[in-house]
């Protein structure tokens, strides 16, 4: 590719946000840290900022979760292009290019790809008020479905409750384990038999 003047001109590649390593994509950050921050009002990853008072609405939750997960996925894309230019001793992009590069990431970014579902995130979300770290504060409103279907749900909102904001680091990264604790010596005894399965399968396999 050259230009209008004749000198070659390095292309840039498209984002290889679709292309992810093997194993797919991974999560930056846990949904549990990102919920615990969003209803404490610190608008965690450029996600909106809301009044802890107030609360939100597990759809609009789950919807900023999404979109951090986009931005934070086109940032790496473009700290991926960044390390390609340096190791090929190419020019660094200007601010305007890296701006173009990371919208197009972003843009290029299947909708679906964080698998977060929506049964699955109110499932996820029924463990934290069944641990107590969220509780609904009341206010409710109509949702666009209730519209259609005065019988279904509206949207209700919740906030983040003292027990949540003391819960420590480790039991928001998992809250299935919060909630239901096995003993240490139980859940290493698991593990092990667990293992010993994949084995057996495996030899079986090979024979």
């Amino acid at each position: 590719m050259v230009s209008e003047n004749g000198q070659p001109v390095e292309r840039v590649p498209e984002p290889e946000i679709l292309r992810p390593y093997k194993g797919g994509f991974l999560r930056p950050f846990g949904l549990g840290t990102f919920i615990r921050e969003y209803l404490a009002g610190n608008g965690p990853y450029d996600s909106l900022t809301i009044d802890p008072v107030v609360g939100a609405c597990q759809t609009d939750i789950r919807e900023q979760y999404k979109m951090a997960l986009f931005r934070e996925h086109a940032e790496d894309a473009v700290a991926r292009e960044l390390e390609r230019r340096i190791k090929r001793k190419l020019p660094p992009m200007t601010d305007e290019e890296e701006d173009s590069f990371r919208l197009r990431a972003f843009l290029r970014i299947p909708y679906k790809f964080t698998s977060i579902r929506s049964h699955s995130f109110a499932r996820y979300f029924g463990m934290l008020t069944g641990l107590g770290w969220v509780e609904p504060t009341g206010e409710e409103e109509t949702s666009a479905f209730q519209e259609q279907y005065p019988g279904a749900q509206p949207r209700r909102y919740f906030r983040l409750t003292d027990r949540g904001r003391a819960a420590p680091d480790f039991d928001w990264a998992n809250p299935q384990r919060a909630l239901y604790p096995q003993p240490v010596e139980e859940t290493r005894q698991k593990n092990q038999e667990s293992k010993q399965r994949v084995k057996e399968r495996l030899r079986n396999n090979a024979g």
